[in-house]
This record gives structure tokens, sequence and C-alpha cells, in this order.
């Protein structure tokens, strides 16, 4: 190995170290001081965030999926509400199946309202789009009604902001795909992922506070 090529391998492996933790620490959600560091705690926030970092990338597969109208998207769309079922499982350990399964289902009809709203957007029907729009807003009222209600630790003003800035991510994704500028899309979706890790962490955080027997 040349003096030169080992100059090159120690110099990425230095730039690395500088970098990751700077990438780590974006990732670090402020919670409140309350919050247990334990094991238990963590591993509920990485499944959490896993979870909806997934819903944020097979929301996006499926948008390029249709918009494109490529072949994979029955399957795209396939997986992408198994990740629905999946973050509804997940809170079943502290709210039950019934909790869960409901929370699955608002979920699915989340997804389902989104393709339609970028089928009209992609057809450019305006009164499909006001109208699938407008429900798909409405959903989201439900999916923070019901965690709020089954979590005194849940702010339904603030889990709504939270889903409304959401769907706004999604749209401008779709809305810049449209308009072939593919810069500002991926912005759009990079935003989105931040924006869908603090998300998950306020809903970690809550279920940590409402049952901390489970977290000791």
């Amino acid at each position: 190995m040349s003096k030169i090529f080992k100059n090159l391998l120690l110099s990425f492996f230095l730039l690395a170290l500088i970098l990751i933790p700077f990438k780590t620490q974006a990732l670090e959600i402020t919670h409140s001081k309350d919050i247990p560091c334990n094991k238990a705690a963590c591993d509920l926030k990485m499944a959490e965030r896993r979870l909806w970092m997934d819903h944020v990338s097979w929301t996006r597969s499926f948008i390029i999926s249709d918009l494109s109208s490529l072949k994979d998207k029955g399957l795209v769309l396939e997986r992408l509400l198994k990740n629905q079922d999946d973050i509804g499982n997940s809170i079943k350990p502290y709210y039950g199946e019934e909790a869960g399964n409901k929370l699955a289902t608002l979920l699915r009809e989340h997804i389902e309202l989104a393709g339609q709203v970028t089928n009209a957007a992609k057809s450019g029907n305006k009164e499909d789009l006001e109208k699938y729009n407008k429900l798909w807003y409405e959903n989201a009222d439900k999916i923070a009604n019901f965690l709020s209600s089954a979590n005194p630790n849940f702010s339904d003003k603030t889990l709504k902001s939270m889903l409304y800035k959401h769907l706004q991510f999604v749209t401008d994704q779709v809305v810049d795909r449209l308009n072939n500028d593919y810069k500002a899309d991926i912005e759009a979706y990079d935003k989105g992922e931040s924006h869908m890790i603090m998300f998950a962490d306020v809903l970690t955080d809550g279920i940590i506070k409402q049952f901390p027997q489970k977290f000791k």
C-alpha cells in the first residue's frame, strides 16, 4: 500500500471521527430531565424512531412510484401499509390490542388519503385535490385526538401541529417532483425525516412519563 493511499485512508478516518458526533448530536432530541436514560427507554426511543423514519421513507418511495407509474407501486404500497400496522403494534404493550389496531387503521387511512391527494395532483383535478386534502387533515386531527386521549402527556395541539407539518412536507415533495424541482424535493424529504424523528421522540417521552414503572 502506497504512502499516499495510507495518508488518504487516515484522512478519511479522521474526518469520520469528526463528522459522526455531529450527526449523532443532530438526532439527539432534547427531552425533559425526568425522562430516564436507561436501556428500556433507549430501546423504545430507537424503535419508534425507526418506525417513523420508515414511515417517511416508504411514503417517499410510494410518491415516486405513483407519480412515475412504476411497476413496483403495488409492492411499495404494501410495504408502506405494513409500516402502519407496525406502528400500531408498537403501542399495544402500553395501550392494548384494540388501541393499537385503532391507530393502525387511522394511519392506513392517512396513507390512502395521501395516495388520493397525490393522484389528484398528478391528474390536475382541483376538485378532488381540495376534497381529499381536507379529509387528509381531518384524519390528522383524528390521530392527534386519539393519541392525546390515550395519554395526558400528549398535547392535542402540539400533535396536530406536528402532523400538519408532516403533511406539508409530503405535499412539498409531490409538488416539487411534479415541477421537476428535484433539489427542492430532496430538501423537503430531509426536513420531513428530521421532523418525524422529533415526532417519534415526543411519543416516546410521553409513553415513558405515563408508564414510568416499565422504564426503571
